[in-house]
């Protein structure tokens, strides 16, 4: 099962693993990235959209915590599940995307 983590809970999620990497995943297209993003605070921010991780699984490793975020959480709880089937051994899903990372976290962040 894919842990299920809120925007707000994130900081805490890769935390109960001080030892790996805290990599945000996002595999949003480029036009999103453009329209809205994350500041990377105290993790990694990765960007491989949706349909390219499995021909670039080979740029996360093993000591990687990493979180999957899209645009409302649907695409990124795929690929979650995709690292998990391949061997990811801590990966979680930001539940409800970057759309609730701006309703929740950081009205900064544009929604679209």
């Amino acid at each position: 099962m894919i842990d299920q983590v809120r925007p707000s809970d994130l900081a805490a999620w890769f935390a109960q693993n001080a030892d790996a990497t805290p990599v945000l995943l996002d595999v949003r297209e480029p036009w999103e990235l453009q329209t809205a993003s994350v500041a990377p605070q105290g993790f990694t921010l990765l960007a491989i959209p949706m349909n390219e991780v499995p021909a670039r699984l080979a740029e996360l490793d093993d000591g990687q915590r990493i979180a999957c975020l899209c645009h409302h959480g649907a695409r990124s709880q795929r690929v979650a599940a995709f690292l998990s089937q391949n061997g990811v051994a801590e990966v979680a899903n930001v539940a409800g995307g970057i759309d609730a990372w701006s309703a929740q976290h950081d009205a900064a962040v544009p929604r679209y």
